[in-house]
């Protein structure tokens, strides 16, 4: 599992690493009962806090995608289709919902602005 962590990017480190780990997920490169790398080990791979890593793993538990059992380590959880179809829209809404603000913050229009949508969907 290979994870790349930029210090100049405005996202927290763990945010970082859990959007990775849900790409490597959709992507099927990680499989349901995967173990995932020991918390001491990707904070040295990654050269970051272990509590960094232990709170990445902490929200991909509480989302579902992953499962701790104490003592044996982390895994990835059953793979939810439409968990995952239902993250993918959320992520797609917030970048879309940037690039409108960024089109009025330069002044263009609303209509603009759908016109431009039209045309992307058009495509």
């Amino acid at each position: 599992m290979k994870i790349i962590i930029n210090t100049s990017l405005m996202v927290p480190i763990y945010e970082q690493i859990v959007d990775q780990i849900k790409m490597l997920i959709r992507n099927g490169e990680l499989k349901e009962n995967d173990n995932l790398p020991s918390v001491r080990t990707l904070s040295k791979e990654l050269k970051i806090s272990a509590l960094t890593v232990k709170k990445a793993y902490d929200n991909l538990e509480s989302e579902g995608f992953t499962i701790t059992v104490h003592g044996k380590g982390t895994y990835v959880a059953a793979t939810n289709t439409e968990l995952l179809l239902e993250e993918q829209k959320k992520e797609l809404e917030a970048d879309l919902e940037q690039a409108i603000q960024k089109g009025r913050r330069c002044g263009i229009s609303d209509e603009d602005i759908k016109s431009l949508f039209e045309l992307i969907l058009e495509g």
